[in-house]
């Protein structure tokens, strides 16, 4: 290898060492590239970065992440969401296995209304854990569905993970919001189907509501609530999804119609008043600078990478990789998936993921279903121990009685679950595909 090759090496690991020894990722990654950087080239490789931080923060396309998430927030902490919950719940009670579907499908409708984790796993483990184990739920399956069901706003628009995608692969938003559709519907759909054979073959471990209590819910009152807890949420989905797939309106321009509807269903429940908006600001806030401070440090260690000439070690890589493209596309699956038990979701999106993509291009692969196996693996990334956030945000929560073996048992199988998700998207690409080509982009 030549002096520059040796120099990349280096920059990764001391990112990865800096990482370990507890500095935020933030810092190792500028600190890293701007170390490596200097070395290679000294001063003059920075020339280019004030052209690409502005880049960074004048890109319409990422004004819809601080827009999205206020509609995120704005929405759990009015409580609309935990309404929802109660309500789906009380209907599907009767099933066994039941409770768990209502989760997943709250989970569906939250990922498509805040499409923010910790504040769905967070939620849903306050409310329904607690009931969970009252009605005799296994504690593992109860935190696995909680865990599982928290991600699906990783996968399901409108997702801050799309939203970086699509800059990142220079897809639209859109595009990317319409082929992740299906494929967040199927996983659901896998979820539920386990729950069913779970109810089927192992009553005991996800049990119906009781009979008695079944019988005290006035099903008119039920009709009432479920109009009035589920309807606002959902027709504010369909329309900011809507707007965006018809072509109506661009992301930007319904994730500010989204910030809006939320705020309008917050003051129809009659919740809005000062508190919840500075607390929502100040989640927005929060939440926004940390993405953007990420995306912010990781452009001198792109810029670092590509300037040493780490583009040309990864191709050197991939061709020695038996199988062409499909050799490539599974050892790109497998190295993201092994990242996930240790990185974040936004870390291997803008260190990964820049240095593979020009192989991808080079194959001609059709980066829509790229971008959506993507997904699907980096939302797995939320599950793994050691450090998958959705466990954390759990642990935090969880009543006394649920120990750490009961939430890190109860993910393995929707962990499994979800790589029969991207096995299916991998061997079927039109389920990503389909709707894009339908739409007409």
């Amino acid at each position: 290898m030549i002096g520059n090759e040796w120099i990349v090496l280096g920059m990764i690991a001391g990112f990865l060492g800096l990482m370990i020894i507890g500095i935020p990722v933030a810092i190792s990654l500028a600190v890293s590239g701007f170390v490596a950087g200097y070395i290679g080239f000294g001063p003059m490789l920075f020339n280019l970065m004030p052209a690409r931080l502005y880049g960074v923060v004048s890109n319409y396309t990422l004004l819809a992440i601080p827009l999205f998430t206020f509609m995120g927030v704005m929405l759990e902490k009015s409580r609309v969401a935990e309404d929802m919950l109660d309500t789906i719940g009380t209907a599907m009670g009767g099933l066994k296995g039941g409770m768990g579907l209502a989760i997943v499908l709250v989970g569906v409708l939250m990922g498509a209304s805040t499409g923010i984790v910790g504040a769905t796993v967070v939620t849903v483990g306050l409310l329904t854990l607690p009931t969970l184990m009252k009605r005799g739920y296994a504690p593992s399956v109860a935190c696995g569905t909680i865990c599982a069901s928290g991600t699906l706003g990783q996968i399901i628009p409108p997702s801050l993970v799309l939203i970086l995608l699509s800059d990142i692969m220079g897809e639209s938003v859109g595009t990317l919001f319409a082929a992740a559709l299906i494929p967040g519907m199927v996983l659901a759909g896998i979820y539920c189907a386990y729950l069913i054979l779970l109810g089927m073959f192992m009553p005991k471990l996800v049990p119906a509501v009781p009979l008695e209590e079944r019988q005290k819910i006035n099903k008119a009152e039920l009709r009432k609530k479920l109009l009035r807890d589920v309807g606002p949420p959902v027709l504010l989905v369909l329309a900011v999804l809507g707007s965006i797939v018809a072509g109506i309106a661009a992301p930007t321009e319904a994730a500010s119609m989204g910030a809006l509807g939320a705020l309008l269903i917050a003051v129809g429940f009659g919740r809005m008043n000062m508190q919840l908006l500075k607390d929502t600001m100040h989640g927005t806030l929060t939440i926004s600078a940390m993405v953007y401070f990420i995306l912010l440090c990781a452009q001198p260690f792109a810029l670092a990478f590509r300037g040493l000439g780490g583009e040309d070690m990864v191709h050197g890589l991939f061709d020695m990789i038996p199988g062409g493209e499909m050799g490539a596309l599974l050892f790109l699956m497998g190295l993201l998936f092994i990242l996930g038990f240790f990185l974040e979701w936004i870390e291997i999106s803008y260190i990964a993921l820049p240095m593979f993509l020009p192989v991808f291009i080079g194959y001609g692969t059709d980066m829509v279903w790229l971008a959506i196996l993507i997904a699907m693996n980096l939302q797995m990334s939320f599950l793994t121990p050691p450090f998958g956030w959705a466990l954390f945000f759990l642990k935090g929560v969880t009543p006394p009685g649920i120990t750490t073996r009961d939430i890190y048992v109860g993910v393995l199988p929707f962990v499994l679950l979800q790589a029969l998700a991207v096995a299916v998207i991998f061997v079927f690409p039109s389920v990503a595909t389909w709707l894009p080509k339908a739409i007409g982009w």
